[in-house]
């Protein structure tokens, strides 16, 4: 069975800091966790725009140039979602505080990294991540199928109407009509209204939010 690949990107001005966290990283025999090295801020955000395999982030607070707190203010205004996780030199509450505020999933005290719990927290904030994920995919469903039946009932309240006088106006003319060619026209316009009216039906008992590619990038809702 194949080890579990993490990508994580480290900004850190430190190299040999940085070459530490590599090492005990690599000793954890249940995951293979692949290292980025980028020494400050700048290099990492560009790291971050060219490369979409990383999974997470560790961030030193004190950079050269933009500090860490200033570098994940502006990797999450430019809709990067990735998990931060801050490397600081001791516990201070306000500072965690701060760089929590700031869209941090955690931070740890560098001196941890040595520890067997060190590998284990990134793992914990990946895994809550993906559940966060996981759940804002099942909001948007819910709101997106709820949009639907709203819209399903709205439509479906004007249409029926309209094609139940249809049907019964063509299934009179072709009582009244002879010849073929107009029966032929009005048998197609009865089987397109019924078509439409069983797609009405299961508009109106839609219970999930399911699409289906329709031309290139289009989705279409699929009421099959």
């Amino acid at each position: 069975m194949e080890k579990r690949e993490v990508n994580v990107l480290i900004i850190e001005d430190n190299e040999n800091f940085a070459r530490l966290v590599q090492i005990y990283l690599r000793r954890y025999q249940d995951v293979k966790f692949n290292i980025i090295w980028k020494e400050n801020g700048e290099q990492g955000l560009y790291e971050l725009k060219e490369n979409s395999d990383i999974d997470i982030i560790l961030m030193d607070y004190f950079l050269p140039g933009q500090n860490g707190l200033d570098t994940t203010l502006q990797l999450r205004k430019l809709g990067i979602t990735l998990p931060v996780i801050f490397l600081t030199v001791n516990k201070d509450f306000n500072l965690a505080l701060e760089v929590m505020k700031a869209g941090a999933s955690d931070y740890i005290v560098k001196d941890e990294i040595s520890t067997p719990v060190f590998p284990k927290i990134l793992l914990g904030v990946l895994e809550r991540n993906e559940l966060k994920e996981k759940f804002e995919e099942l909001e948007i469903s819910r709101n997106r199928l709820e949009a639907l039946q709203s819209l399903a009932t709205n439509v479906t309240s004007d249409l029926e109407p309209l094609l139940k006088e249809m049907y019964q106006l063509s299934s009179e003319l072709l009582d009244k009509h002879q010849k073929e060619k107009t029966i032929n026209y009005l048998n197609i316009i009865n089987d397109s209204v019924q078509r439409i009216q069983s797609k009405i039906i299961k508009l109106k008992e839609i219970k999930e939010d399911k699409t289906v590619t329709y031309v290139k990038d289009l989705q279409m809702i699929d009421l099959s």
